[in-house]
């Protein structure tokens, strides 16, 4: 007994000349005290009085490898923390005594109530380090996990702050959806997440508004937090549409009336399960926060959206935490997160629109993502800002072009074509052509030569736009045959171009092989057609 007593104190003493330390960046005496410490409490790591200050030393050996990038090392040691813990528990259970007991008279001893508080904290801090271990390996379910673990054990012992809690459950909602399996399970999670993140942030008392001079600074902070969390309340609502239209969508991209049906009668035989994924998640907080969060959750489905009105509640959430956003990442200050919500706010009409079937309406929403993105494009910069220049011009001559298209499928309806709808399908065309040429002609060097071979980043873009022009100088209507016979000819070099490249780059081919297989289609077929166009000519030449 006396001969452990002696060593368990002179193991705190190495703990915290090893702590110390490490505070101070001098890792190899830090590393070199923990190592004693955690030698001297080896025999003994299973006992009550050794079992915290072990786990505590074993968490920052962890921490000191991961500050030298050995995120191997780090993993073994707070594994072994880890395992320590369950082992305790489930041999023992009993509150273990506090390092800082080692060296206190007894009427100072802690309560069973705070020893175990104090035990728990320090296994919370394992499980923490863990998920960032996990994430620096790439082994984000597992990272996602321990975050999830970590979040709920930090509201379960009261040890969090309001706004971090909130932004950390809120960005894991946001991997959940980016980095997993799009299951009914995961959205559910997520939402949770979210909902929870909400409910949290609102402990840390009302947002101030921009006139109160007090803590100026501290309010910015909150107002920012608060943005951030709206956006990824965006990113649920935006994946949620997306995941839906990819298990509604036929082969060319077209909602598919049978598929939707049958989701229909399988969700409707599923509704007595509903409840039971609820069961299984890890959901946070107490009896008090957890009704909280179900009122919240209760505001937006969790559910794939299977027709129109349900994929119109879910885009209504989302575009109501679009404003939010805004009202914080202004295009003065924040031109990249201003510009990234605004793009979400797109993407979220696009989505919408695949559920729409009147022709005209679907028209009009993408209308709206027209106007809302060609004003910023026009103030941007590409010179500093080319990457997002390339990205806005290609989703206006995507957005243009699809429109183009709802046009012609309008015009296909009618007995015959009006001159206002043959005037609309022109000019919707010859926008879309402009802005796929100036995202073509960002590609090109200063002596504004195209490349010779693509960049892989910019390789299924940029012949996907050659691809698009090409069809679309075949959908110009003209009663003037030689102009006919002009966008035949730059059609054909187009799809020439795509073919030829791909002859010499071989590699190309896998991505862009639908394209490339309409493209030889027509590269066969163009020839013959102006042949005929001008045999017809001939005569008035």
């Amino acid at each position: 007994g006396e001969a452990r007593l002696v060593a368990v104190r002179r193991a705190v003493l190495e703990y915290e000349l090893g702590v110390n330390h490490t505070d101070t960046e001098e890792l190899s005496a830090g590393e070199e005290h923990l190592q004693r410490c955690t030698q001297l409490l080896e025999p003994h790591r299973l006992s009550p009085d050794c079992v915290s200050l072990y786990i505590q030393a074993q968490n920052n050996l962890g921490i000191l490898w991961s500050e030298r990038d050995e995120i191997k090392t780090a993993q073994t040691y707070l594994e072994s923390a880890e395992a320590l813990y369950n082992q305790y528990m489930k041999e023992d259970g009993n509150p273990p005594l506090d390092p800082s007991e080692h060296f206190m008279a007894e009427e100072e001893k802690l309560t069973d109530q705070e020893r175990s508080k104090r035990f728990e904290k320090a296994y919370t801090h394992t499980l923490y380090y863990l998920a960032q271990v996990y994430q620096h390996l790439e082994m984000i379910e597992k990272a996602a996990q321990y975050c999830h673990t970590t979040l709920k054990r930090q509201l379960e012992y009261c040890g969090y702050y309001p706004v971090e809690w909130a932004l950390n459950a809120a960005t894991l909602s946001h991997d959940k959806c980016c980095h997993f399996c799009f299951s009914q399970q995961c959205f559910m999670e997520s939402r949770h997440c979210l909902a929870a993140a909400s409910v949290i942030f609102s402990q840390a008392g009302q947002v101030p508004s921009a006139e109160d001079n007090e803590a100026e600074q501290d309010q910015q902070d909150l107002r920012q937090r608060k943005a951030e969390i709206a956006r990824c309340w965006i990113k649920y609502c935006l994946n949620l549409l997306q995941s839906a239209r990819k298990l509604l969508e036929d082969n060319i991209g077209e909602l598919d009336p049978d598929r939707q049906l049958e989701l229909k009668a399988q969700r409707k035989k599923e509704e007595d399960e509903k409840e039971k994924g609820r069961k299984k998640a890890v959901l946070f907080g107490t009896s008090d926060i957890c009704d909280s969060v179900l009122a919240m959750e209760e505001k937006v489905s969790s559910v794939y959206p299977l027709d129109f009105q349900e994929a119109r509640e879910i885009f209504l959430v989302g575009q109501n935490y679009v404003q939010e956003a805004k009202e914080f990442f202004q295009v003065d200050g924040y031109v990249t997160d201003h510009i990234e919500i605004v793009q979400d706010h797109s993407a979220l009409f696009k989505v919408l629109a695949f559920f729409e079937e009147d022709y005209e309406r679907r028209c009009k929403m993408h209308k709206r993502r027209i106007d809302m993105l060609e004003p910023i494009y026009a103030d941007l910069n590409p010179h500093y800002y080319l990457l997002i220049s390339r990205q806005l011009q290609f989703e206006l001559a995507d957005t243009y072009y699809e429109m183009m298209d709802l046009k012609v499928a309008i015009g296909n309806r009618l007995e015959e074509l009006d001159s206002h709808t043959i005037k609309k399908i022109n000019s919707l065309a010859q926008l879309a052509i402009k802005y796929y040429e100036l995202f073509l002609d960002s590609l090109r060097n200063p002596d504004k030569v195209f490349p010779e071979e693509l960049e892989e980043d910019v390789l299924r873009p940029a012949m996907v736009a050659k691809f698009h022009i090409a069809r679309l100088y075949g959908k110009l209507i003209t009663s003037d045959s030689k102009k006919q016979l002009e966008n035949m000819q730059t059609s054909l070099e187009y799809y020439t171009f795509l073919v030829d490249y791909c002859e010499k780059y071989p590699d190309a081919v896998r991505a862009v092989e639908t394209e490339l297989e309409l493209s030889k289609e027509m590269v066969g077929l163009l020839p013959t057609r102006m042949e005929r166009l001008r045999a017809k000519l001939c005569p008035f030449i």
